[in-house]
This record gives structure tokens, sequence and C-alpha cells, in this order.
């Protein structure tokens, strides 16, 4: 659906009549109604009563199972709202727009197919597919310096990771044979119940190969989701792309990242292995990840603490909640597992509302250049909030939008009753059932500290200003003037009052997610 979709757009931009007669504006809403329908056609495969088992497509390219279908529903809905909620620019270049709209449906047809491979090949392929669309995403912007330089960062970079997991996929096939998972999987599983004896050695050196290889696609995978010590390049991508740019790289490759390696860590988990093997993969990759997590959780909350610049923070934030999901991969039990979507979703969605606020507040604070650009019909790109200390006063000028901010970042730092706070909690149990205890300890003592540079925002809001009744009254008129000029979409304030309410009342209706999440679980550990 989104390949043929990929192709007609494609068409119909070449096309002079369609450049011509049609604004960059029907394009984002084309998008967008793409993925609505996609995501509704996904939504059907749960019908399939095999769907339970696996559905294999294109010779065992990709297998559909009921985790990769409504993950790929889920991912859906979030690229929808995003474009639907893409403030509207009137400008001549009416190119960025339309760019941005082939490249996001590029960048998701690889997180698609990512999260549904069952093969190396298709694996390396997609990732590069979801890759290769935030690079040029990153550097959308083409007249500004710090956006091309943060694309050319990460590229460079992702391109490094990128060769770690292929010399892990080339170190796989080279010693086992194979390239689907599922053979790899039968594969090491028969051989961990040949005898000890002559076979031994042959085990051994098999195990070797495939849990090098696998380290390395790890790695190359913790790299592109900004895990620590593999973060360096994120604060500074992060804070130097567009907003809107930012919002998809750190939500939309990271959940299609983390289902894969749920994928691959369950699924290897069950493999048992004579005593005296070494380098049991499985425990290697454990520690991998509880190292990482570790590390995410201490650097993501501690750096985060000496930034001025709002998305630097939020990125050394990301980092911190990666080190959450890593712990409940690493626990490996039905109640980790349960916990680590629940918070991919929580996480989700307080993240996209964060940003959709942070644009919000970008147009209006900078609202009478904005304006004078509008009236001169030429925009400067796009106009995005760099230091914390803009936002203050806030409340005084825009209330409805800092109150939404302050409730998202009580939830970003897990104060009861948010959706945050019941994602953490659900974490951490699932920890110290298992015997994560010192680990979990670092958990809750972060968390604390965590909260500190979230207050650090929220006082900045709260904070008064000199503003006279003229000011306020200048603020009123000017945002008036936004609406008519159609920098603000009616769905943007809508989508942010709906997911600002969703994440306040979701103590009243929790069934909804937390049962979808632990059929998830139950489905991914029965089959």
């Amino acid at each position: 659906m989104i390949f043929i979709s990929i192709l007609t757009l494609i068409v119909a931009k070449a096309l002079p009549y369609f450049t011509n007669n049609l604004s960059s504006i029907y394009f984002t809403r084309i998008s967008a109604i793409i993925f609505i329908y996609a995501g509704v056609l996904s939504f059907n495969t749960l019908y399939i009563q095999s769907i339970g088992s696996g559905i294999g497509i294109y010779s065992g390219l990709f297998n559909i199972t009921q985790i990769s279908a409504i993950i790929e529903v889920f991912i859906l809905i979030i690229a929808s709202l995003i474009l639907i909620a893409w403030p509207l620019l009137a400008n001549n270049n009416n190119t960025k727009s339309t760019d941005y709209s082939l490249i996001v449906l590029f960048s998701t047809l690889g997180s698609l197919l990512l999260i549904s491979c069952s093969d190396l090949i298709s694996m390396y392929l997609s990732i590069e597919l979801q890759s290769f669309g935030l690079y040029v995403l990153s550097t959308l912007y083409r007249d500004s310096e710090s956006s091309t330089s943060a694309g050319l960062k990460y590229f460079l970079l992702g391109g490094l990771s990128s060769c770690l997991i292929l010399l892990g996929a080339g170190l796989i096939y080279a010693y086992t044979g194979l390239t689907n998972f599922e053979s790899i999987y039968s594969l090491i599983s028969v051989s961990s119940l040949s005898p000890i004896g002559e076979s031994f050695e042959q085990i051994n050196y098999l195990m070797q190969g495939f849990s090098l290889g696998l380290i390395l696609i790890v790695i190359g995978f913790l790299f592109k989701i900004s895990a620590a010590p593999l973060h360096n390049w994120s604060p500074d991508v992060y804070d130097e792309v567009p907003t809107i740019v930012t919002i998809w790289l750190t939500i939309m490759p990271k959940i299609a990242i983390l289902v894969l390696l749920l994928e691959l860590y369950t699924q290897i988990g069950y493999i048992g292995l004579p005593y005296g093997v070494e380098l049991n993969s499985i425990y290697l990759l454990k520690n991998l990840l509880l190292i990482s997590s570790l590390l995410s959780l201490i650097i993501g909350t501690v750096v985060g603490l000496a930034q001025t610049k709002i998305k630097r923070l939020l990125a050394y934030s990301t980092i911190s909640h990666i080190g959450w999901i890593l712990l409940a991969l690493a626990v490996n039990t039905e109640q980790s597992i349960d916990s680590l979507l629940f918070y991919i979703i929580q996480y989700s969605i307080t993240n996209l509302n964060i940003f959709l606020i942070i644009i919000a507040l970008g147009y209006v604070i900078n609202k009478a250049n904005l304006i004078t650009s509008i009236q001169s019909n030429k925009v400067e790109g796009n106009k995005d909030i760099k230091f914390i200390s803009e936002l203050k006063g806030q409340f005084l000028l825009n209330p409805i939008l800092s109150l939404s901010l302050a409730i998202c970042l009580f939830s970003m730092a897990g104060i009861p009753p948010l959706i945050g706070f019941f994602s953490k909690q659900f974490v951490l149990y699932s920890a110290l059932q298992s015997g994560y205890y010192f680990i979990s300890i670092v958990a809750i003592l972060v968390s604390v500290v965590s909260a500190s540079y979230y207050l650090k925002i929220i006082k900045v809001l709260y904070t008064e200003t000199n503003a006279s009744s003229a000011s306020l009254q200048a603020v009123n008129t000017n945002q008036t003037e936004l609406e008519s000029e159609g920098i603000l979409t009616n769905f943007h304030s809508f989508l942010i009052s709906t997911l600002t309410l969703s994440i306040l009342l979701f103590i009243l209706k929790p069934s909804l997610i937390l049962n979808s999440t632990q059929l998830l679980s139950l489905s991914l550990f029965n089959f």
C-alpha cells in the first residue's frame, strides 16, 4: 500500500500539472490519509486465524505476526498524526513540504519492513531504507548550516553503525551458512541437543561465530537508538535539526528497532546450550543490554542536568528512557515484555505531545518575525525554540500550552497518577521480581534526579515576567494573526489537548492499553 502510494506521489510530483496546481499542503494531507488507510489494512490482518504463529511472505524474507501487525498500526497512527498536525508555512518554495511527505513515506516504509523482517538480508535493507530517509530528512532545510551539519554527522555515524550490522550479519552467515532467522534458531537449537563428545568443538566453534555476529548487530542497533555509551551523536543532531524532524528521530526509528530486538532476544532466549559451551549468546546479550541500560540511565540523567538547550535536554531524557526500555528487555520475562511494550507506547505518546507543544510555542514566541516574513511572502526556515530560557513567563501568555507541557514533563518524570509513573512502576516491578536489585535501585535514584531538570523547565514556564497588559494584548493579536495565516492548524491544538488528556486521565481507563500489551507479551512467549 505505502510502496504503491510512494510511486504514485513521485509520478504526480513529476507532472507539471500537479506541481503547478496542487499546493504542498495537499501532498501532506494525502500522505496522512495514506498512513491512516494503511493502518486500517494492517489492523484487518489481525482477523486472519493463522496470524498468531506468523505468516511468511516474499519467500520468507518477512514474517507477519500479531506483534508486528499491532506495532505497524501504532507506527502508522503516530505518523499520520504528525503529518496532519504539520504547521503549514506559506512560502514560495512548495517543494519542502512535498519532499518531506515523500521522505517520511520512505522512512516509515523501512520501519514497517524492519519490524516484520525474518532474514538477515531483509533486516539490513529495511534498516538502511529507514535510515536513508532520516539522513535526508535531517538536511531538509538546505539553507540552514546547522541542519546540514547535523545531517552530515548523522549520516557518517549512522553509516558506521550500519557497517557494524552488516559485519555481524556477514559473520553469522559465514559460520552458519544461513540468513533466515528461523533456520538459524533451528540450527542452534539442534546443535544444543548434540551429545558432548566429538561434536563439542564444532558446537563451540559455531556458537563463537554466532555470538560475535549477534553482538555486533545489537551494538549497531544500540548505536542507532542512541543508547549509552553510543549516544554522543544524538544531542548534537537533535538540537540542530528542525523540531518537526526531531519528532521522527526520537520516536519512529526507535520503535521499529526495539521491536526487532525484542523478537531476536526472546527467540534466542529459548535456545539452551550444553554445559561447557563458551560464549553463550544469551548471556552475552543479556550482559550487554544490562550494561547499556545502566549507562543510559546514569548518563542520560547526570549529563542532562547541565543542559541549557531544550532539545539537548530532551535528547538526554530520551537516552534515560532508553535505559528503562533496555532494562525491561534484558529481564526477558512475560511481565517485563508487557512493561516494555507499555513503556514504548507511553513514551511515544508523551514525547510526541511534548514536541508538538514546543512547535506551537515556537511559532507563538517568534510570532512577530514570522508574521512579518509571511506578509512579505518570505518565510525563513523554521522558528524553533533553542534555549529553555525562551520559555520564561509563557504561563501568563499561553496558559493552556504551558499547563499541557507541564503535565507531559511530570509524566516523563514519573509523577503519579500520570501514565509515565505506571510505565516505570511496571519495569521496576518486573526487574525486582527477577532479582535485578542493584540496577533497580539505580533506576529509582536516577528517576528522582531526572525530575529536577524537568522541574527546571516548569519553573521557567511559571516564572513571572515584566510583561504589561499592552504586551499581553499584542500577544493575543499576533496569535490571532497566526491562526488566520494558517500556521497552526485547529487539528494541531486538538491533538495536543487529546494527548494531554490521555496522559492525565489514563488511570480512569487503563484497561485498553494494558490488556493489549499483556496479550502481545503472552502471544510472543506462547508462539
